[in-house]
């Protein structure tokens, strides 16, 4: 990452709960798994879109 930007983020507190539990079981930070998780997303978007 070239750059960090701070933003605020509500969630829903069953998902927040979630991705914590997922979190620690990757023994990552919270926002680790956040970024991690839409990193993740984000290529698999890049691919679908690069299929015909």
């Amino acid at each position: 990452m070239d750059e960090e930007k701070r933003i605020t983020l509500r969630l829903p507190a069953d998902l927040h709960a979630w991705l914590a539990a997922q979190a620690k079981s990757a023994r990552r930070s919270l926002n680790s798994e956040i970024v991690y998780r839409l990193e993740v997303e984000r290529a698999a978007a890049v691919t679908d879109a690069e299929s015909p």
